[in-house]
């Protein structure tokens, strides 16, 4: 049920970004133990002016490569975030060539009153979930 959001530079193919998105995909199933189908990403890529990622001052460089990615999900214990980044950042170099400095995620918590999945209901407080 977590929601993907990958915030990218223009100008990655739909192969390589296909690869990114599965090799997420992976990295979510095996830290947040959800269903193989559980699976809600969306890209948004911008021009070069309207994306600028620094280091908090930790002097990790950046390249055109970076990816920003944001995870909306019913909250998870220290331990499953701490995961998916290590995998997450493990499965992206193995599988697409990004480099760990170029991955950059925030994670926002929400509750099961915060979700519907269409027609109108809420999945998670109905007993469909």
């Amino acid at each position: 049920m977590p929601l993907l959001y990958f915030n990218v530079l223009e100008g990655r193919s739909d192969a390589e970004l296909n690869a990114m998105l599965d090799a997420a995909h992976r990295a979510m199933l095996a830290a947040f133990k959800v269903p193989e189908r559980d699976r809600y990403q969306i890209v948004n890529e911008y021009k070069p002016s309207r994306m600028i990622i620094e280091d908090t001052g930790l002097g990790i460089p950046r390249s055109d490569k970076v990816v920003v990615v944001q995870v909306v999900s019913r909250p998870r214990g220290k331990e499953a975030k701490q995961k998916f980044y290590r995998l997450l950042v493990e499965e992206l170099e193995k599988s697409c060539g990004i480099s760990p400095n170029d991955v950059m995620v925030s994670i926002v918590e929400n509750t099961d009153e915060d979700w519907s999945f269409g027609l109108g209901r809420a999945q998670f407080l109905e007993g469909d979930l």
